[in-house]
């Protein structure tokens, strides 16, 4: 069997590529899979570390108001489906698949167009752009959220099956993770991470509240700061000599992290709350406003509905507020507890399988 994968930008792309990706691949070990993806997403450092094999090409997506960059972007567009019109003759998959980015349209479409059986997943409850135009074309339709279905035309199409988890997040054991990461026994993990672009607001917010509170030593803090603002918060925080913090441009190891933290604080991204149920972890999550639909906004609400996670909106973020927050849930170890047992509840564990199914009946 032949897999062609396509999804890229971000990681809550490209992670759902890669757990289907290994799920086929437990299942049929002699099966080939290749990605897609551009030069300028995260998948050219996230796939190569799962071992798999990356070809990328030239697409970038549409601004809303007409400029310059518009005539670029139909350009490239053009280019990107010469592209992979002649990746897909070479490589001849089996199924194409695509999970969210602009890079999936070139691709998907080529590979619906030539016939070859095709599947999209769509992690959010409001379908990014791409995932919309793409739905008249492809076979299936997989969706992460109830909600979405409204938005695809072909109920028919349309298979609810939850956001893919990497299995090694699911069989990560704690006691194992602590140990790796360093973490001194009895003392609480509170993870930091704002997506892996990053956020500026969050940023800032945790950058003043390290710095009043570096000396003490309650917890233990891995602030993950995006790629592209790493620099500039290392340059504003100096040296922290402190065993208890540690600061980070992105996460590659989610998996132990997620399995070690006793409390995570972030954006609130369908990948991001996926992991969260899944692995049973509480949060306190910071919905971005800057989202379609402020649909961050709506996958933190339902957390918070459970029990199994805080809200605080970017409006109202900063450092005291944080850190109150923070201190508060980590001296209430009933209600963490709690927290932790609700999110649990919630989780999804079988989208994968569930995936592997619709792949398996649409190459019969």
């Amino acid at each position: 069997m032949k897999v062609l994968i396509s999804g890229g930008g971000t990681a809550g792309h490209i992670n759902p590529g890669i757990a289907i990706a290994k799920y086929i691949k437990s299942k049929n070990p002699d099966c080939e899979i290749l990605f897609i993806g551009t030069q300028k997403g995260l998948e050219t450092k996230l796939v190569p570390r799962e071992n798999f094999e990356l070809k990328l090409i030239k697409v970038r997506g549409f601004r809303r108001k007409l400029s310059k960059d518009t005539f670029v972007a139909v350009k490239e567009l053009f280019q990107g489906l010469h592209e992979a019109r002649a990746i897909i003759r070479e490589f001849k998959p089996d199924i194409a698949i695509g999970t969210g980015g602009y890079v999936c349209g070139p691709v998907v479409f080529n590979a619906a167009r030539m016939k070859i059986p095709t599947l999209i997943h769509e992690q959010n409850a409001f379908p990014g752009v791409t995932n919309k135009l793409l739905a008249k074309f492809v076979d299936k339709v997989a969706i992460s959220f109830k909600e979405s279905e409204k938005f695809f035309k072909n109920e028919k199409k349309v298979v609810f099956t939850g956001n893919p988890i990497r299995n090694e997040m699911l069989k990560a054991d704690r006691n194992t993770a602590r140990s790796k990461l360093g973490i001194e026994k009895g003392k609480p993990l509170v993870v930091i991470f704002a997506g892996s672009r990053g956020a500026e607001t969050i940023n800032n917010t945790v950058s003043e509240f390290i710095s009043r509170h570096k000396d003490e030593d309650k917890f233990h803090i891995l602030f993950a700061t995006g790629e592209a603002q790493h620099e500039k918060i290392m340059k504003r925080l100096g040296n922290i000599n402190s065993k208890f913090i540690k600061i980070v441009p992105y996460i590659y190891d989610m998996a132990d992290v997620m399995a070690a933290a006793d409390l995570v604080v972030g954006r609130a991204g369908a990948i991001t709350i996926s992991e969260l149920t899944a692995m049973g972890v509480p949060s306190i999550l910071i919905p971005s406003p800057y989202v379609t639909a402020n649909h961050q906004e709506y996958n933190a609400r339902a957390l918070e509905k459970q029990g199994a996670g805080i809200v605080i909106l970017e409006k109202n973020l900063n450092h005291n507020v944080l850190y109150e927050q923070i201190n508060d849930l980590l001296c209430n170890s009933d209600k963490l507890k709690k927290m932790a047992d609700n999110a649990k509840k919630m989780g999804i564990t079988n989208a994968s399988e569930q995936i592997y199914a619709m792949i398996d009946d649409l190459i019969k």
